[in-house]
């Protein structure tokens, strides 16, 4: 096959994709401006450092002779600019008015290299990857128990949502947190953006039922708000737990908060997704959630291209 045929080929594979998860445009026109989306920054919950307005504060160059400036209050852009998440960078304070840095390199991604203590207690040594376990899906659930009141979301959630799929799938999906219709229903990925997922699957040639879906937590916030960092870190244990059982080549992690909760890092899903990273052994895909995806289908194709990837490594390890 030569190069312009696959080439031809590919195209129509990606048009084909984005019909099938409800792409009704091919249009080039974009806006000029492109808002920033919500699960592309690092969650208030999961970050290390929250700037003071001490730390906000920076050195102002003097104007020009004779030219006054009128004080502006900061930008949001100023201030994420200026403020790293992961290192405490503290600046001299002379002015209350903000100036935009100058850009830096970017630093390398720093992805967990441990579990947290929560986790290393149920799994020993981990330093060779993950244990064997010895337990079954069944085993957790009951552990969990259908009335579970280990964090304060067990008053607000109508019934606890449990990981579904098959216990000896190749491919997990990890989300943030069960939505209004999961919370009815009791199975996780159930909304519409449920049913955009499972396009997604079917897209790569799956079904459903072939893969494992979970969240990182159970129990769905009230008003469908990130889960806060310790309603997350008594969930994930169960989460890690089901990752030893199932044992899959590839975990894809859906959206920020998923992503920076797995892998313990303040790195947004923009920076992260696109290629493999290494969690004990596993490879994990960072991508956009589907419910982000809804909100701007501009991104569905950097899914899709997400998505090959993860089915090139099925298909290689099936051979």
């Amino acid at each position: 096959m030569d190069e312009r045929t696959e080439l031809i080929e590919d195209l129509k594979e990606q048009i084909r994709f984005l019909k099938e998860i409800g792409v009704d445009s091919l249009s080039a026109d974009l806006p000029a401006y492109e808002p920033e989306p919500d699960h592309e920054l690092a969650h208030a919950d999961f970050q290390t450092y929250v700037p003071t307005e001490e730390d906000l504060a920076v050195s102002k160059p003097a104007s020009p002779a004779g030219r006054k400036e009128s004080p502006r209050s900061p930008r949001r852009s100023d201030i994420l600019s200026s403020v790293r998440l992961s290192d405490r960078e503290i600046r001299d304070t002379a002015n209350e008015t903000l100036e935009r840095s100058e850009e830096k390199p970017a630093e390398p991604v720093r992805i967990a290299t441990h579990m947290e203590d929560a986790s290393e207690g149920l799994f020993g040594d981990l330093s060779k990857g993950l244990p064997e376990s010895d337990e079954t899906l069944g085993d957790i659930r009951q552990d969990i128990g259908p009335d579970c009141t280990r964090c304060k979301l067990c008053e607000t959630r109508t019934q606890v949502v449990n990981s579904v799929g098959n216990p000896n799938a190749d491919l997990m999906f990890i989300g943030e947190a069960p939505g209004a219709d999961e919370d009815v229903q009791g199975e996780p990925f159930v909304g519409r953006a449920g049913r955009l997922l499972t396009k997604i699957i079917e897209a790569i040639d799956l079904k459903r039922e072939d893969v494992f879906i979970g969240n990182i937590n159970r129990c769905r916030p009230p008003d469908n708000r990130r889960p806060m960092a310790d309603e997350a870190s008594v969930c994930k244990p169960f989460l890690l737990r089901e990752i030893a059982v199932v044992r899959p080549k590839v975990i894809v992690v859906l959206g920020n908060t998923a992503c920076q909760n797995l892998l313990e890092t303040n790195t947004g899903i923009t920076r992260l997704r696109g290629k493999f990273l290494d969690y004990f052994g596993i490879k994990v895909m960072p991508t956009f959630h589907p419910a982000y995806l809804l909100r701007d289908p501009r991104k569905k194709r950097e899914v899709w291209e997400d998505l090959k990837l993860v089915r090139e490594v099925l298909n290689d390890s099936a051979e």
